[in-house]
């Protein structure tokens, strides 16, 4: 059987383009690179097909748009199985991935009683799980979708403590859970369906069965709106874009909507805005965190909608208009080229706890200086309460907090006690 023909057009500083590339070396397919930033032929290319974003991956003719590890395996001839061997098969590297950190939840996990869960693997659970295991607490970390939480789909990382270089919010985050790991961490991938903490012994109720832990802590993300904008899913790539890095310099001269309500929202817009001819950023609620839009506002470039959401985005081959619906509650139809989506998590993903625990009217848990809830032994941070601003370095902090406070309860020490060294 002849080797597939595979082109994949890139651009210089792609978060998934690199994944794509890194798929397609593991597996042992060799493929030629096209970066439509260094060369205007390769964009003239793309944008001939109407693909507005990479990476864009040609296998035989055939093309995928982003990097979809099904879509690939399946145009590859690969099995789940298969790819899997391939992957398992490689020889192990001090360069730790999701995918080697969280393993699936067997027999012994289940029969296992652990001192310490951490029900979420994000910047707050694998900062607790670091304290947890360091502390010698007996700790499991639980996460439904390691690679999908909001550090881990941040393009870029400049400001966390210690990391002087730029780095990729899954990057950060798996350097955390690998630390953790090396302590003695475990880590699975599971949906956690209920919890049970009426008891000393509590139990997290997942479809492979029951764990039980002598402390939990709550370190759920914020959730996504329910559902995608309608049009969101068929448009991807042709005209809806989650990376100005990777796809700014298709829209030149063109006008773009950017929709958020974060940080990333405004700094991709000011990046969108170098190249466009108009960029229109709206604002569905309230800003998140301490955001300046002064910049923004001197921008002629750049309209400002505060309270105004996107209702559907409208096109035949590519992204043509976008239905609005304004702060005065009437649908418009707004002519654009493109849109960039930064719609983060806005609440909190709690909703499994039920009663478990005492939550807020918007469903944040209720917590005590120490991030103790008002069940004994059960603790939540992070996203997972009311933070004044949600930052990855006030969630790590929350997590050390919530592991000191477990290994008091845990040991039944009447104060806390730092880790130094």
């Amino acid at each position: 059987m002849s080797a597939p023909e595979i082109i994949v057009y890139s651009s210089t500083g792609c978060p998934y383009c690199e994944k794509v590339k890194t798929f397609l070396k593991d597996q042992g397919f060799a493929y030629e690179e096209r970066n439509a930033s260094i060369h205007k032929e390769y964009f003239d290319q793309l944008k001939e097909r109407k693909i507005y974003g990479t990476p864009a991956t040609l296998i035989n003719g055939k093309l995928v748009l982003g990097f979809q590890e099904k879509k690939f395996n399946k145009l590859l001839g690969l099995s789940e199985d298969s790819a899997s061997a391939v992957s398992n098969s490689k020889p192990e590297t001090s360069e730790e991935s999701s995918d080697t950190i969280f393993q699936p939840v067997n027999e012994k996990i289940l029969e296992d009683v652990y001192d310490f869960v951490t029900i979420g693997g994000g910047p707050a659970g694998a900062s607790a799980a670091v304290y947890a295991a360091r502390g010698k607490l007996k700790t499991l970390v639980i996460d439904k979708a390691p690679k999908a939480g909001t550090l881990a789909i941040t393009h870029k990382i400049a400001n966390y403590p210690g990391v002087r270089e730029e780095v990729t919010g899954l990057e950060l985050l798996t350097r955390m859970q690998a630390q953790a790991k090396d302590f003695g961490a475990d880590f699975v991938r599971s949906t956690v369906l209920s919890v049970d903490f009426s008891d000393e012994i509590k139990k997290i109720e997942l479809a492979e069965g029951t764990i039980k832990a002598k402390s939990v802590f709550i370190g759920v993300g914020a959730k996504a709106p329910s559902g995608k904008i309608k049009g969101e899913e068929e448009f991807t790539g042709r005209g809806v874009s989650y990376c100005s890095t990777c796809d700014a310099a298709f829209y030149q001269d063109r006008v773009v909507a950017v929709v958020g309500d974060n940080d990333e929202a405004i700094h991709e817009a000011e990046t969108l805005a170098k190249y466009c001819k108009t960029v229109k950023l709206l604002i569905p609620t309230e800003l998140k965190g301490d955001v300046d839009l002064s910049q923004l506002e001197n921008n002629s470039k750049v309209e400002i909608y505060k309270r105004h959401r996107v209702r559907e985005i409208i096109g035949t081959d590519s992204v043509e208009k976008i239905v609005v619906l304004t702060d005065k509650k009437e649908e418009q139809v707004w002519d654009v080229d493109g849109i960039f989506l930064y719609l983060g998590g806005m609440m909190p993903g709690t909703d499994f706890l039920k009663g478990a625990v005492m939550r807020d009217e918007e469903g944040y848990v209720i917590v005590d200086e120490y991030l103790r809830t008002n069940i004994d032994g059960v603790f939540a941070g992070g996203d997972a309460r009311r933070t004044p601003i949600k930052q990855a370095v006030i969630s790590a902090a929350d997590g050390a907090i919530a592991a000191l406070s477990a290994e008091q309860h845990v040991n039944k020490r009447t104060k806390l006690r730092p880790q130094y060294s």
